[in-house]
């Protein structure tokens, strides 16, 4: 069966002057109107298509790629406003609606925000959401300390970064813990730092420890063989040049660099350090 609102792999049932009729299963025949329909296809013929709702409500087929799919977190665009609410661009010709009653705050064209899509159990029509809360688990989280877990930044906070956590909780990265440039939207891996006792949710970017010098280890030397072998930045360096040149700490940059020289794949210099044979290789 296909999946409205999401991406189906589907075959060719006919060929038409309107275009191709695909085999939808229990949703019946779905058209790709002939702007979509490949060149080199025929009756038979599989296709990768987006089914959603046109403009008069039909269900329709399109080989053009959403820029967010059925339950999925998007940052997008406000390209219209009128008594049903806010369009969003999500990149196929028919915009997406957030009615008012899904908005957290009044919309406004040209802003962008971070939203659900949906489909509306009422009018069965996919639509989206700013009210993120709904759509997230209010249970505790059952997660270890260190597992590697997938984010999208959601807004800037007193204490640092917003995060939707895995698509189901709510987690924070603390400013003073962030290295690197950080935007709404923005989909990255982290890490789980801390479960409080309170439910919360504590992030982090780097692995602890060790595991954190190995992650960084290999972007050092990438660093390096691009700058022909060498580096100005040393321990006395301030943790702003650090972490303007690599978004890391001063104390991961130092960890890096004094496992390096143990393992001799670099050498100190009166101001910086270089590659040694042993590291270029």
């Amino acid at each position: 069966m296909a999946d409205v609102g999401k991406i189906n792999t589907l075959n060719i049932i006919k060929m038409t002057d309107i275009g191709a009729y695909l085999d939808g299963g229990d949703l019946g025949e779905i058209l790709l109107p002939t702007r979509y329909v490949p060149e080199d296809c025929d009756e038979g013929s599989a296709l990768d298509v987006f089914i959603y709702f046109d403009s008069k409500d039909r269900l329709v087929a399109t080989t053009e790629k959403p820029k967010a799919q059925l339950e999925a977190f998007a940052y997008l665009n406000v390209v219209q406003v009128n008594k049903m609410g806010a369009f969003l661009d999500w990149g196929l010709p028919k915009d997406l609606l957030v009615p008012y009653n899904q908005q957290k705050t009044r919309m406004v064209v040209g802003k962008s925000y971070l939203v659900k899509v949906y489909r509306d159990h009422y009018s069965d029509r996919i639509a989206a959401s700013s009210k993120l809360d709904k759509f997230l688990d209010i249970w505790p989280a059952q997660y270890e300390i260190g597992e590697q877990v997938d984010l999208i930044i959601a807004t800037k906070t007193d204490l640092g970064f917003k995060a939707i956590v895995n698509n189901r909780h709510w987690g924070l990265l603390y400013d003073n813990e962030v290295f690197q440039h950080l935007r709404t939207g923005q989909s990255i891996k982290g890490y789980i730092k801390n479960v409080r006792s309170d439910g919360g949710i504590d992030l982090i970017l780097t692995r602890g420890g060790i595991a954190k010098v190995n992650d960084f280890a290999p972007a050092l030397i990438a660093y390096l063989k691009a700058h022909k072998g060498y580096c100005n930045l040393h321990d006395k360096s301030s943790p702003e040049e650090i972490k303007r040149a690599f978004g890391v700490s001063k104390k991961t940059f130092k960890s890096t660099l004094g496992n390096l020289l143990k393992h001799k794949k670099v050498e100190l210099l009166e101001q910086g350090f270089r590659l040694t044979d042993k590291g270029n290789k």
